[in-house]
């Protein structure tokens, strides 16, 4: 009789515990009052995560006991326990509200009547004159920054140019960019563009991401700069961020804070 016991109570600590470990598939819908595509659904606990569809909609794996994080730039976020109920179901469904950002007081000189055209008429603004207005060809691409201007200054055309005369054929030899390369200027200037690069990017990267993969910890500003910055010294960074893929820099971060973690103990329990 006394076996007996033994073996149901093992049998049913074992379910309980199989139970606890179980992985189901969540599905979810997403109602809001604006863009319902793109708004990152996070498992935090098994860093997982996925992002919803044009109608809302969304599938993550989960555990019992797992925190689920649901952020977006438009939307306030979202923090969710996964509980035995959400287990049962296998489905939530969640409506988020509108991130409500609070702006400084603005006073204007003049009262706006509300028609734009008598508005404009009214108005004092003047245009700037462009090049276009005096007929002079302009440069529309990417402005330069003023360490890209200095190094296509320094390494600009040609080592050896041929050209033609009417005494005959010439030669032209670029001294100036010739002496740059001797000297290590040009190489000193293609560091400083890539630095400028990588540290615009990483401005970027962290106001895009910081709240996605800190909000639910209490982590050190110190300790973000410093995850942020290790990031960015990765080769393959600045490529990626030149992609403008933002699910792929995001796995890229996932995957870089669970290495930085382990030395830095980011994620304090």
């Amino acid at each position: 009789m006394k076996v007996s016991k033994v073996i149901a109570i093992s049998f049913f600590v074992l379910k309980v515990l199989l139970l606890g470990a179980q992985s189901v598939e969540l599905r979810g819908r997403i109602s809001a009052n604006a863009e319902l595509e793109g708004i990152y659904v996070l498992n935090i606990t098994a860093q997982k995560f996925t992002v919803s569809n044009s109608d809302g909609s969304f599938k993550l794996p989960i555990s019992l006991g797992d925190d689920i994080l649901v952020s977006s730039v438009q939307y306030e976020p979202v923090t969710l326990k996964v509980d035995q109920q959400m287990m049962n179901s296998r489905f939530l469904e969640l409506e988020l509200k509108d991130r409500i950002n609070a702006l400084d007081e603005v006073i204007v000189g003049k009262i706006l009547t509300g028609n734009l055209i008598s508005d404009i008429e009214n108005s004092d603004a003047e245009r700037d004159i462009n090049f276009y207005d005096v007929g002079i060809p302009g440069y529309t691409g990417k402005r330069k920054t003023q360490t890209e201007r200095r190094l296509y200054e320094a390494d600009n055309g040609d080592f050896v140019a041929l050209y033609v005369t009417p005494i005959g054929p010439g030669l032209a030899i670029n001294l100036h960019k010739i002496l740059n390369r001797i000297s290590g200027r040009t190489k000193e200037m293609k560091n400083r563009v890539r630095v400028e690069a990588q540290e615009l990017c990483m401005t970027r990267v962290q106001s895009d991401f910081s709240d996605i993969l800190f909000g639910e910890h209490d982590i050190e500003e110190r300790l973000k700069f410093e995850f942020f910055f290790y990031v960015s010294e990765d080769p393959n960074f600045l490529a990626l961020c030149d992609t403008n893929n933002g699910m792929a820099m995001f796995e890229f971060l996932t995957q870089k804070l669970l290495v930085f973690a382990k030395d830095d103990e980011l994620v304090k329990n």
